[in-house]
This record gives structure tokens, sequence and C-alpha cells, in this order.
């Protein structure tokens, strides 16, 4: 249900920006068909998951996710209340990987009580 309801909100916007599976975000480039991720172009391990909520952020900038749906469409599974939690370890898991140095800035912001964004501002 929350991938149909994605498909029907993606604007020619979002579309222009998926063009090809890699996506350029400043010194972040993430290829999605190898699943690889590279800052400044060192090569960052992920977990499947935290590739996975990477490449959701991403492909939506701007766009607040809520726990549900990220649940829902990374684990692909109905939320249920451990799947908070699960969102919020795996999410500061890769903050902590995202941030290679000091001066990178913090890509994904909370939004208090609702979930996640990414956004470059």
């Amino acid at each position: 249900r929350m991938k149909a309801i994605l498909r029907r909100n993606n604007s020619n916007r979002d579309k222009e920006t998926v063009k090809s599976n890699v996506l350029v975000v400043g010194d972040m480039k993430i290829d999605c068909d190898s699943r690889n991720l590279y800052i400044a172009g060192r090569p960052i391990n992920l977990t499947a998951k935290e590739f996975d909520i990477l490449a959701l952020l991403i492909r939506h900038p701007k766009r607040v996710f809520t726990y549900e749906m990220i649940t829902e469409l990374v684990w692909e599974e109905e939320y249920a209340s451990f799947s908070r939690k699960a969102v919020n370890n795996h999410v500061s898991n890769l903050r902590q990987k995202l941030k290679v140095s000091p001066d990178v800035p913090d890509y994904i912001k909370s939004v208090y009580g609702v979930g996640y964004k990414f956004d470059l501002d």
C-alpha cells in the first residue's frame, strides 16, 4: 500500500533525480545497483537495512517518512511496537557512518515524534 502511495505522489522532479541509479549529493555518491556508498571517494560499509533506509530518504529529499512508513517500505512488514526502536537504531548507526569528518553535515534530520527526512540544509 505504501509503495502505491509513493508511486502516485512522485513528481516529475523525483523522476528526473533518479534517471540513473547513481545518486550524487555533495561528496556522497550512492550506487543503488551495486548497493555501494562513497563519501569523498571513500567506500562506506552499510548493512542492508541502513542502505535501504538511506536510499529511501535520498530519493525523496525533504519528504518526511514516519516510522511506520519506513518499517513498511524497508522491512516490508506491518509496523509493530518494536519497529520504532529498530528504525531509531539503524538511523543512528547510519548517521555515525555518514559523519566521516566533523565538517560533513547531518543529512538525515529527525522530525520529532514523526520520523526522518533527508535534507541538505
